[in-house]
This record gives C-alpha cells, sequence and structure tokens, in this order.
C-alpha cells in the first residue's frame, strides 16, 4: 500500500507537468551577430573571420542564424521576395550597383536606413542607404528572404510542478482509506463547503497534516521539504528519531528537526550538495521520484 501511495502521488506530480513557450527577436540576434564582426577585413573571395567580400559575409551572418543563402551577390538577389525601400525590415538584404554593370554589391539592412556590410574599403562597416556621396545613388533593391522582425518560438521548457497540499491530502486520504472520526476541521480557511473538507478533515484526524501558527491549512499552498518530512514520517508510521541532523539549515530548534532527522537516519534523505536540507523548499516530482525509490527498498 505504501508503494502504491507514492507512485500514484508522483504520477500526480508529473501529470501536472507543463510547458511554458519562450519567445526571442531574431532581428536582435541577427544584428548582434553580424556587428560581432565589426572591422574584419575586406578579402575577395573571402568567407571567414580572416576576410570577407560582401555575399561572403551575408552568408556567413545568415548561417549563424540558421538561414542558408546561396555564395554570389546575383544569386542572393534573386532569392526571397522584393521589397520596396519605404517598407525594409532588419534583416533584409540589400543590394548597389558599385560596378556599372548590375548587382555587384551586398549588406543587411539594420534599421534606421542603415545597412552592414564588408566593404572593399574599410571592412565590414555601417553605411547608410541614403548616403547622397555614395551609396544612397548606387542602390538598387531589397530582397526578404526571411522575416526576421518577427518572433520565433524557441523550444518549450519544461517547467517544475507541485502538488497543492489539498491535492496530496485527497491522495492520502483515498489510498491509505482514511476516514475522518469527527467530520470537523479547525482551520479557519476550511468550511464545510470546501471540496476536500472530508479528505483534509481525515488526514488532520490521522495527524499527517497540521495548519500553521495561524490556524490555518492553506490548501492552496504547495508541500515544502520540511512539511514533506512531517508527511512521509506520519504517513508510513516511521519512528521518530531526535538529534542532530548534518544539514545546515537545519538546527534542533527548528519544529521539523526531528522529522528531518528521522528521513535522514533511515536514508531517505542525504540534501542538497552544498550541505543543507532546503527546509523551505517547495517538493519537485523529481525530488519525490528519489523518496519514492528510497521507501521502495
Amino acid at each position: 500500500m505504501k508503494r502504491l501511495v507514492f507512485a500514484v502521488f508522483a504520477c500526480l506530480l508529473i501529470s501536472t507537468s507543463a510547458q511554458s513557450t519562450a519567445s526571442a527577436s531574431t532581428s536582435a540576434s541577427l544584428v548582434t551577430s553580424a556587428k560581432a564582426h565589426m572591422g574584419t577585413p575586406y578579402r575577395y573571395g573571402g568567407t571567414t573571420t580572416s576576410g570577407f567580400d560582401c555575399s561572403g559575409y551575408t552568408q556567413f551572418v545568415f548561417e549563424k542564424e540558421g538561414v542558408s543563402i546561396p555564395r554570389s551577390t546575383d544569386q542572393q538577389y534573386s532569392i526571397g521576395k522584393a521589397v520596396a525601400k519605404s517598407n525594409l525590415q532588419t534583416g533584409d538584404l540589400v543590394f548597389f550597383n558599385t560596378s556599372g554593370r548590375g548587382v555587384s554589391h551586398v549588406g543587411i539592412y539594420i534599421g534606421s536606413s542603415k545597412f552592414i556590410h564588408a566593404s572593399t574599403s574599410r571592412g565590414v562597416m555601417v553605411s547608410s542607404i541614403n548616403d547622397p556621396a555614395y551609396w544612397g545613388k548606387r542602390y538598387i533593391g531589397a530582397r526578404r528572404v526571411k522575416d526576421f522582425s518577427a518572433e520565433t518560438k524557441i523550444a518549450s521548457i519544461p517547467q517544475v510542478q507541485y502538488a497543492t497540499r489539498a491535492e496530496i491530502a485527497e491522495i492520502l486520504a483515498k489510498e491509505l482509506n482514511l476516514s475522518s472520526t469527527t467530520n470537523e476541521v479547525t482551520f479557519t480557511d476550511i468550511s464545510t463547503s470546501h471540496p476536500q473538507f472530508d479528505v483534509i478533515a481525515a488526514v488532520a484526524d490521522a495527524g499527517i497534516f497540521s495548519g500553521n501558527s495561524a490556524g490555518q491549512f492553506n490548501p492552496n499552498d504547495y508541500l515544502t521539504r520540511s512539511e514533506l518530512a512531517k508527511v512521509l514520517v506520519g504517513a508510513f508510521d516511521i519512528p521518530i528519531v531526535s538529534g542532530t541532523t548534518p544539514f545546515t539549515d537545519v538546527s534542533t530548534s527548528n519544529w521539523a528537526n526531528d522529522y528531518i532527522n528521522t528521513l535522514f537516519v533511515n536514508e531517505l534523505t542525504a540534501g542538497y550538495a552544498d550541505g543543507t536540507y532546503g527546509t523551505t523548499k517547495n517538493v519537485t516530482s523529481n525530488e519525490f521520484k528519489l523518496f519514492i525509490n528510497r521507501l521502495s527498498k
């Protein structure tokens, strides 16, 4: 029965795990990647950080952002979709005629009428697409290979989830076949209309749970590691062992000292690597798995 209780308990914790999705602006990432190579010298045919030509530089930066584009300037001008100069966005490829024979130079638009490129005179630098002395009158057009202004979803990150005190009370009462002998509770925040009144009364009668100093049960709060110690000792009738624990955050005056020491003596907990038990930390599902495994031995 003891193994079943904690197997069900673990399933609850695992099943309540969820995922959240983070977002990041790839336009910012692109600009950061591009500017990281400011001052890199120009090298005809260059595609590495030892030296770039214009299209070698744009290809290199785009690859850093996970976007594959062709090697040459004219090939890059043939991909994506055409974009009007008035509608430029960060990440658009901008093209110029510097040879008098059509498309011969490319850079990356970074906003505010600026573009970053590998120039023959100064290497990687930032210039204005409207520069009246040179770039403004040589501008040909732009292509959008990817909309870098859109936010891109990053892989979902599992978030640690916990069970509430009321959920724990319900599982323990059900699996241990507990029932209240008085059908009363003294907790000021639990009325007879509470949906889990019966199970909270049952675990309270069994001495597995108690309220805080204000007489509250706090049904929606999570279980702390100190409270876990009391729950394990009480629910499984583990003989209490008084004494001093090796944990730096557990003094003999701590209300949970004997419960924590009981777990330690019975090799059910070894605490954290920094020498603490983590008295006020909420219990994670992984920590419950460890307790389950140890109780099953």
